[in-house]
């Protein structure tokens, strides 16, 4: 499985925008990750999840929000502080997100489990995790278990089973049925995922709202360097700069915080006048940049949008259904967009993906910072699974779905036994040194673990 996941500790990505032209400065600001995980099938007849690569940069805000009317903004600044994943302060927030991903892995293996149950598929394992059993059961001849590495899960079939007493020409083998029943069979599980995702926001909708960000013209300053340029020259964090050498920002949008940054690297040792409201007063601050090493001007401050965070709730089921669906397909846009925009800029990308450990720092600190944060962190997971799981690659749904239909092409006529299964296995061995490489990365970039080194 890979996942392409955006959203927006510590704020959660809010997806609903209401402009103004009123001033007030505000604390709140938002980062925007984007995220991506990784999938396999177990064997040829085994239908998996696996959370291995992951990525997210944050050297940016791009938050693609939706309002009620529909109507779409794309609001990206610049120079705000990178997010660092290594830093575990709640054991609780790291279980609660470690809960998240196993629902995600469960309902996804449920989908393929279901699909093959309901249409009377003979079915043998249901696993959470891969390697070695902690913990099973049997029931109904199928066997339930969790394993060692947390890697994913699988949906085990008996048909090449050397140790099942099914006949190899038993009509109830998944080999055996038509390619619908098989097609049902690999796509249940992408299906399950969107259906959870769905779930997961219109409950959001109903127990606590739907966050909604409201623009105010200016430029948040959510923190200053001490012994900054902006330090010195009297910029405190909750500042909103309105204006720059007399030029004010009369437009809500994306351009504010770049047009700010541009002016400060124009400007090295020269002075630049901010006209600043701070609580109900506005006054002009005069701040004389630094230069940078590359000759450009810094005055060491992060900046954000002028945003105020505040919720609506849905006064019937109605409004209830309204709000989900447009969020619902909202988020859906976000991770097509974030997915093609990963595709087209894969070599800058590449090294920044991360594994599970990473996946569950980003979902802890989403924990941490509200309950808003979880339910965008499980939806997106979920909607992320389900769009790259249908690529047609070797160990993704996408690619089991892809061996099927050449059959239907070929009249039937499987590919031979011995090919499928190399492409196959290929995929599944490259995500599981993949998988293992990420883990180990990312542990020894976690901050107790390097404080130990």
């Amino acid at each position: 499985m890979v996942i392409n996941l955006s959203f927006s500790p510590p704020s959660s990505s809010y997806s609903l925008l209401k402009l103004t032209n009123s001033k007030s400065p505000i604390s709140e600001f938002s980062l925007k990750h984007k995220t991506h995980f990784s999938k396999s099938p177990f064997s040829s007849e085994c239908y998996s999840i696996s959370s291995s690569p992951l990525s997210f940069k944050n050297q940016f805000l791009s938050e693609k929000s939706r309002n009620p009317c529909g109507k779409r903004f794309d609001f990206r600044s610049g120079a705000i502080s990178g997010f660092d994943f290594g830093n575990f302060e709640s054991a609780q927030s790291v279980l609660e997100a470690a809960a998240v991903l196993t629902a995600i892995i469960i309902v996804h293996e449920s989908g393929h489990f279901l699909a093959a149950y309901l249409q009377g598929i003979h079915v043998s394992k249901f696993a959470v995790g891969f390697g070695p059993i902690i913990a099973k059961f049997n029931a109904n001849n199928v066997e339930y278990s969790v394993r060692a590495f947390p890697l994913g899960g699988f949906v085990g079939f008996p048909d090449n089973d050397p140790d099942s007493d099914i006949p190899v020409d038993d009509e109830n083998l998944l080999k055996n049925r038509p390619v619908l029943d098989r097609v049902i069979v690999i796509s249940a599980g992408v299906v399950a995922n969107i259906i959870f995702a769905y779930v997961i926001i219109f409950i959001q909708v109903l127990s606590v709202g739907l966050p909604v960000k409201e623009a105010f013209p200016g430029v948040l300053v959510p923190e200053v360097k001490s012994f900054s340029a902006a330090s010195r020259g009297g910029l405190l964090p909750g500042d909103v700069i309105i204006a720059v050498n007399g030029n004010e920002f009369p437009k809500v949008g994306p351009n504010a915080v770049s047009e700010l940054v541009d002016v400060i690297k124009k400007n090295p040792k020269r002075n630049v006048l901010f006209k600043v409201a701070r609580g109900k007063e506005d006054f002009d601050i005069g701040v004389t940049p630094d230069e940078n090493f590359d000759g450009t001007g810094k005055i060491g401050v992060q900046l954000s949008l002028n945003l105020k965070l505040s919720k609506i709730i849905p006064k019937n089921l109605f409004e209830a259904f309204s709000y989900a669906g447009k969020e619902f397909w909202g988020l859906t846009y976000t991770v097509l967009d974030s997915l093609k925009q990963t595709f087209l800029n894969f070599s800058q990308t590449a090294s920044k993906v991360s594994g599970p450990v990473a996946i569950i720092a980003v979902g802890a600190e989403v924990a941490r910072s509200n309950i808003d944060g979880l339910y965008q962190f499980a939806a997106v997971l979920n909607l992320n699974l389900a769009v790259i799981n249908l690529l047609p690659l070797p160990a993704l749904d996408g690619g089991s779905l892809a061996l099927v239909l050449i059959e239907a092409a070929r009249g039937g006529r499987k590919l031979p036994r011995e090919l499928e299964q190399t492409i196959m296995s290929s995929g599944i061995m490259l995500v599981i040194l993949l998988g293992l490489f990420l883990i180990i990365r990312d542990t020894l970039n976690l901050d107790f673990v390097k404080d130990l080194l």
